[in-house]
């Protein structure tokens, strides 16, 4: 109940979080079904198909609705992935999981979080806002895992910092007769209030977003997408994409320009917090 009636209140602080946005292919058997601010991705086979995320509980209902506009059926999905549990990603998935009896895979330092319905989240666990149903997970993922199904394959990324458990997933698609490396960003983001220094309910997080900046900066990438819209400036690349530019989210360059930015971000956090605590 309390979920409920909290929902309304996250969707008024970003009004993008449930504003509706046209599903479209980007590639292959790559599907873009989420709203402007919030991404989530269907990846469709002849044997069911595969979801990235599940957003808020509120939702669900504009995702299914993305899914059949574009043709598919809703009670095909075979499997609910998501990039990491925080609210926004994966608070749906209890739904998602009701409506499609759908295999929950999650990354393994996510698990926790995912079952106590977020309470298990070392920044947001005791904040009433951040809390959803807690989702039973059927399936454990560990960094380097696949996902596979029908001719589907995808690669779990252990990107942590954001999360424990934060996932970055890539995949190859096919379009045209050439095939594009696909890489889904998780978040290589420091939210407002993170500890990076002496955080007793995270101690290793600052070398944890050292590793994903590494992981990051070593795939191959053609396809830029990711948790968010505004990761790969959706914005501006959808337009492009509508009035026929089939190379509008093939974007390396941007890629490797978001990791750097997010990285420097990171790095002047970690100084300013070190610097901080050291003048104390």
């Amino acid at each position: 109940m309390l979920n409920a009636l909290l929902s309304p209140l996250r969707a008024q602080a970003n009004p993008d979080w449930t504003e509706p946005f046209p599903p479209f292919h980007i590639a292959g058997n790559l599907y873009y079904v989420g709203s402007k601010g919030l991404a989530n991705y269907l990846i469709t086979t002849p044997r069911g198909h595969i979801l990235i995320n599940s957003d808020l509980e509120s939702s669900v209902p504009l995702i299914r609705a993305s899914v059949e506009k574009l043709g598919f059926k809703f009670s095909d999905i075979r499997i609910l992935l998501i990039s990491h549990a925080h609210w926004d990603h994966d608070g749906g998935s209890a739904e998602v999981k009701r409506l499609t009896g759908a295999k929950y895979m999650v990354m393994d330092a996510d698990v926790p979080v995912v079952e106590s319905g977020g309470k298990a989240d070392f920044q947001y666990g005791s904040s009433p806002a951040s809390l959803y149903p807690p989702t039973k997970v059927d399936r454990v993922l560990h960094d380097g895992d696949e996902v596979k199904l029908g001719s589907a394959t995808l690669v779990a990324h252990l990107t942590a910092g954001h999360t424990k458990g934060c996932t970055t997933w890539t995949m190859k698609v096919v379009e045209g007769g050439k095939s594009y490396d696909v890489v889904i960003v998780g978040s290589p983001n420091v939210n407002e209030g993170y500890k990076l220094v002496e955080n007793s309910s995270y101690p290793q997080i600052a070398s944890d977003y050292e590793r994903t900046f590494r992981v990051l900066k070593s795939l191959p990438v053609d396809i830029f997408l990711g948790a968010h819209g505004d990761y790969f400036d959706m914005k501006t690349k959808y337009p492009r994409f509508e009035k026929g530019d089939a190379t509008a989210f093939i974007d390396p360059v941007g890629y490797k320009a978001y990791v750097a930015d997010r990285e420097a971000a990171f790095r002047a956090e970690l100084a300013k917090q070190t610097t901080a605590l050291q003048s104390h």
